[in-house]
């Protein structure tokens, strides 16, 4: 017996270190861990490629892409979608041969039982094969004509026939939101750049890279953005709620606005809880029921 309250075997109560330990051990139960701010994509970042877009675009919901990616993602998708068009065309055209085949040796049996019942007519009227009792062509008595001559034939084994694949839906959607997506309905982005007076450290190393276009605020994931869609800038939803939506002008180019021309930016997520946002990952595992 240790003395160690995470290992103590001589309570009564099946403390949560002992109930942790076991499940690692067993593999049983649902695992659950909250990931850290290096887990999360950073504001500015494509939501393809991870890394901060050269040319940002914007969708109606506000996933940021970087447009060469998304570029190169619709083309891909196009061309998938033109793939499976065509295995699910040549699927098409294949049931209907086969529908065609089946219809033919339904008809082609129709014949034959016909001919079979017409030529055992004449036998039976003469009660050669017993009153009401049709005589069988098979070489097999009586009864047992449709019964398996041997263990080991394999005629009533199961066939493997290829999965039907349906039909292949041709609009090429957001990776993110699930939405149809085409690259005419795009927003082009404009960052505001900080001004710290370094020249000589990279924009992709440094921590804070973007501020507002009005309030000159750090732009980061802790700080909520939104993208204005007449002029492509980023501010924060602070400046949006107390200085644009006074008069719903663009504090740029002075173009009227509109509750849809505000389109919040889709970020990532800080390391606090608070935040707001869910950041969790969770590990499905086979549970024990009483």
């Amino acid at each position: 017996m240790t003395r160690h309250s995470k290992n103590c075997t001589a309570g009564n109560v099946y403390s949560n270190h002992e109930r942790k330990k076991d499940m690692l051990q067993s593999g049983y139960g649902s695992e659950k861990i909250r990931l850290g701010k290096d887990s999360a994509r950073e504001f500015d970042c494509c939501c393809l490629t991870l890394q901060p877009c050269r040319n940002p675009v914007v969708t109606k919901d506000g996933y940021l892409y970087d447009k060469e990616a998304l570029i190169t993602y619709i083309l891909q998708k196009k061309k998938e979608i033109a793939r499976k068009l065509k295995e699910y065309e040549k699927q098409k055209e294949k049931q209907k041969a086969e529908a065609k085949e089946i219809k033919a040796l339904e008809e082609q049996e129709k014949v034959r039982s016909f001919s079979s019942h017409t030529l055992q007519a004449p036998s039976v009227k003469q009660g050669t094969s017993g009153a009401g009792k049709s005589a069988s062509i098979s070489n097999m008595k009586e009864g047992t004509d449709k019964t398996l001559p041997s263990f080991w034939v394999p005629a009533l084994t199961p066939d493997a026939k290829p999965k039907l694949e349906d039909k292949p839906d041709e609009k090429v959607r957001c990776p993110m939101s699930g939405k149809p997506i085409k690259l005419k309905d795009m927003i082009d982005v404009n960052f505001t750049h900080i001004k710290d007076g370094d020249s000589k450290t990279a924009l992709i190393s440094k921590q804070n890279r973007y501020v507002c276009a009005v309030t000159n605020d750090i732009l980061g994931n802790s700080v909520p953005a939104a993208v204005l869609r007449t002029s492509g800038c980023v501010v924060t939803l602070d400046c949006v709620e107390k200085l644009i939506k006074k008069d719903m002008l663009d504090p740029i180019n002075g173009k009227k606005m509109t509750e849809k021309d505000i389109i919040p930016l889709q970020r990532g997520a800080s390391g606090f809880s608070g935040s707001g946002l869910s950041l969790e990952a969770k590990k499905e595992g086979a549970a024990m029921q009483a």
